[in-house]
């Protein structure tokens, strides 16, 4: 897809049930195919496609929310067109993209590419609304100052983006992995539940109240059991299962915003993190 409005999105591949109007759809899926900063593993930038692909083998129904897809209306818009190995670029084109849906009041779910995609979506969703919160699932800290030598880094962006909305309005959920002058940084300045998930749902839902919500989903929260596919794997993490319980379980927040990054085909197994990730934005489109 290329229009006027939205002239960096290219559209190769739907996710199951997707509209062919994006005027009927308050939901909207967009790719965003960037992995151009991993520093282990890289493949992430095929994951949008590959999601897409597998969602066909995903059914339309969610027994934990008894509703369907096809009760919805959401459009899948495509992917972010960006040129490759230019990250000030690309994520300028993520944030004008964002900042165009958000214009036309639509809900945003993207699917990495790296977590510094996160970045771009943040400084859009900030402008429209002020108040934001960010709750981050994630293996690891990601607030680094730099990382080789780079500010711009997957390793560095909840750094940013805490800055972007301000102390203890991140909130930080599985985090198993950190230098400890991050976790230092984290004590001071955000919400970090370290190696906890399901215990503090309450305590968060809390905490966070009506305000709104953007939640960013790092595929590497979970046990590298349950999602191989991902470019740093962290032992030690949340079951699939538990993943989807948060989910659904934060289901009656203000949730504004919904990324999922980091899975990567190239190191899945049978497609499972994949096929994961088509099911976790399932459930995602469904509930918020």
């Amino acid at each position: 897809m290329q229009t006027n409005l939205l002239p960096f999105l290219e559209r190769k591949a739907s996710f199951l049930c997707s509209s062919e109007q994006l005027d009927e759809c308050d939901r909207v899926i967009i790719g965003l195919p960037m992995d151009f900063t991993t520093s282990f593993r890289p493949g992430t930038r095929l994951a949008p496609y590959r999601v897409r692909e597998v969602s066909e083998g995903v059914e339309e129904y969610s027994i934990y929310q008894d509703r369907s897809l096809d009760e919805i209306f959401f459009y899948d818009a495509g992917d972010i067109s960006i040129p490759f190995g230019n990250v000030g670029v690309s994520l300028q084109r993520m944030e004008a993209t964002a900042r165009e849906l958000l214009v036309m009041h639509k809900k945003i779910f993207s699917i990495g590419g790296e977590h510094l995609v996160t970045l771009p979506l943040i400084k859009a969703y900030r402008d429209f609304f002020p108040n934001l919160v960010v709750i981050q699932m994630d293996a690891h800290a990601d607030l680094r100052e730099e990382y080789l030598g780079e500010s711009l880094s997957h390793a560095t962006v909840m750094r940013h983006i805490l800055q972007l909305v301000g102390e203890r309005n991140l909130f930080q959920l599985g985090i198993r992995s950190g230098t400890r002058e991050e976790l230092q940084y984290a004590s001071r300045s955000s919400n970090l539940y370290l190696d906890c998930f399901l215990s503090v749902m309450d305590e968060v839902k809390n905490k966070v109240g009506d305000r709104p919500v953007y939640i960013s989903l790092d595929i590497d929260v979970l046990d590298p059991a349950f999602a191989p596919g991902t470019g740093t794997p962290e032992a030690g993490g949340v079951s699939s299962r538990e993943l989807l319980q948060m989910l659904n379980g934060l289901s009656d927040l203000n949730v504004v915003g919904f990324d999922m990054v980091e899975i990567s085909p190239p190191f899945d197994i049978g497609d499972n993190t994949s096929i994961l990730g088509a099911k976790i934005m399932r459930e995602a489109l469904l509930a918020y």
